[in-house]
């Protein structure tokens, strides 16, 4: 006799995915209308951190030439943040950032900007 309630659980779990209407199920909806398909920029950028020292290694895989500058915040208030200056990443081209705080790093990135 335990069959008949897993049974009708089952059939009534089964009944309402059944009924239910499109709209209240979930499901991944794609935006209408005519999309533009995505500009291909910006070299890839990889980050590392050693003690105080920053180095950063770029590499541009695309054929519009990517400025690249390293920026570090240091943990210190006494301790400079800096920004470097913006090198440029041709096309196939990997380049070198490096920079460094006295003390600590608190945070590293590199930002990008298109050649004007």
């Amino acid at each position: 006799m335990r069959l008949l309630p897993r049974l009708a659980s089952a059939t009534v779990a089964l009944a309402c995915v059944l009924v239910l209407p499109y709209e209240a199920m979930s499901h991944a909806r794609v935006p209408a209308g005519d999309t533009e398909p995505t500009e291909l920029f910006g070299a890839e950028c990889r980050v590392r951190v050693d003690d105080s020292d920053v180095t950063a290694y770029c590499h541009n895989p695309y054929p519009e030439t990517d400025h690249v500058r390293l920026h570090i915040e240091c943990v210190d208030w006494w301790d400079l943040d800096s920004d470097g200056p913006a090198v440029p990443a041709g096309p196939a081209q990997t380049v070198r950032l490096d920079g460094r705080c006295w003390n600590e790093v608190q945070a590293a990135w590199v930002s990008h900007r298109r050649e004007r």
